[in-house]
């Protein structure tokens, strides 16, 4: 068999079983896979820019979703007036002093020579500017914080069109990815994939505990989409004499086109991601990134500078995380911090990523639709599956109950056994690098 029809028959294996899906669940399940699906396979492919063109072992993926998310809150809510005059301004100033201390002390820095007198002007510009900044930051958030706090106490965003928040998002996370990177890409793989981790949990928590930046743990709900919300759907006469027209129930029928809307803008971004980052892997610029993950003393004794090379890419495949986090945002309508975890924003991406094919693009998209559809069908499976083996146990078996109730770990115990099978029987993955 050649590689393109074995390509073409994965692919239609997985979503035979998506149809499948559609079929014997409901088309609203089949669609929610897709979409999720398709910013999986964004999500992986970013961090197959990362590891499979370069060889960064970036464990901070979660962080970079969850700024891809924060950017749709900044970028399309719209602003909180009486916030901004309580004391969001104060709020931006000391942000400001802040930035501005950290600057300050580089350029002195700089410019003395090393000794204790350098340390000793150093230590007093970083407590009199933190001083400074707490003295202006902290009456400022009190006074945002204290705004309608059941349903705002934060400052809201520029109230610009949705879709702008994706590109926002992915400029957001390559932003803090370049501050990361100026710091952590100096270290070895082990030691960048602890700093990244350790950034991504402080990226959590800063999201969770400022209220003033996206309500914290109370949410950002009811966010502008870029399709019509169900409800109002459901209120068009237009649109429910059309649903009546094709025999189908107006909620059904408003959930479905809204998630196939959501398809159609999904797989355009998958696309244009996937065409540039082919673009990428098959140009000089490519193949000078995978000589650098190869041999990176060989590539730098040919002039190669190979730390501003990493940055490069570890700013693009953040860029491409956050796009996917605000997309995943949008498609939920809300932002909630509590729910990014490194089990499904890291681990389970990097397991698309390994399982399709570290390296190959096309693999990464091809992980991505699998194991997203594992982790959602592998629990109700898991549940029929238990309930058959159990079928002739009385009501009130013990082994019948534990078995049942062990079920919901069936997802963790399924990705565990599918990439043990792939690393044992295809280690370079179901679509390997060329």
């Amino acid at each position: 068999m050649s590689e393109t029809m074995r390509n073409t028959a994965l692919f239609g294996i997985v979503f035979a079983l998506i149809i499948l899906t559609g079929f014997m669940q409901s088309w609203n399940v089949a669609l929610l896979i897709i979409n999720m699906g398709l910013i999986s396979a964004i999500m992986a492919l970013g961090v197959n820019l990362q590891w499979g063109f370069a060889g960064l072992f970036n464990v901070g993926v979660m962080g970079f979703v969850a700024l891809g998310g924060l950017a749709v809150v900044l970028t399309s809510a719209a602003p909180v007036e009486d916030a901004w005059s309580a004391g969001g301004w104060r709020i931006m100033i000391a942000l400001l002093a802040g930035a501005g201390t950290i600057v300050g002390t580089v350029m002195v820095r700089q410019r003395m020579s090393a000794g204790r007198a350098r340390n000793l002007v150093t230590f007093a510009l970083l407590m009199g500017g933190f001083f400074l900044y707490r003295g202006i930051f902290d009456p400022g958030v009190a006074a945002v914080e204290a705004i309608n706090p059941a349903l705002q106490g934060n400052l809201g965003g520029l109230d610009l069109p949705v879709l702008l928040a994706w590109p926002m998002g992915g400029l957001l996370a390559a932003g803090v990815a370049w501050l990361i990177g100026k710091t952590a890409l100096g270290l070895r793989s082990d030691y960048l994939a602890i700093a990244t981790l350790g950034i991504a949990e402080i990226i959590i928590a800063v999201m969770k505990n400022e209220d003033w930046l996206a309500r914290g743990v109370k949410n950002v709900v009811g966010l502008d989409r870029p399709v019509p919300y169900e409800i109002d759907l459901q209120n068009s006469s237009s649109f429910i004499n059309h649903a009546e027209g094709l025999g189908i129930d107006v909620a059904t029928a408003s959930s479905l086109f809204v998630k196939l809307n959501y398809a159609i803008l999904f797989t355009a971004v998958l696309l244009v991601i996937f065409v540039m980052a082919q673009m990428a892997l098959n140009s000089p610029w490519g193949r000078m990134m995978r000589a650098i993950r190869d041999n990176e003393v060989a590539a730098e004794a040919m002039g190669k500078h190979v730390t501003n090379r990493h940055l490069q890419i570890f700013v693009l495949g953040s860029a491409i995380c956050g796009i996917a986090g605000a997309m995943m945002t949008t498609l939920d309508g809300q932002l909630t911090p509590g729910t990014y975890q490194p089990l499904r924003y890291t681990f389970l991406i990097w397991v698309m990523v390994i399982v399709g094919g570290s390296g190959n693009n096309l693999g990464a998209v091809l992980g991505g639709f699998l194991i997203w559809f594992l982790w959602v069908q592998v629990e109700p499976l898991g549940l029929w599956l238990m309930e058959f083996i159990t079928s002739g146990l009385s009501e009130d078996s013990w082994l019948r109950d534990h078995l049942i109730k062990s079920a919901a770990h069936m997802r963790l115990l399924t990705m565990g056994v599918v990439l043990l099978l792939v690393l044992r029987f295809s280690p370079r993955g179901l679509i390997p690098e060329k």
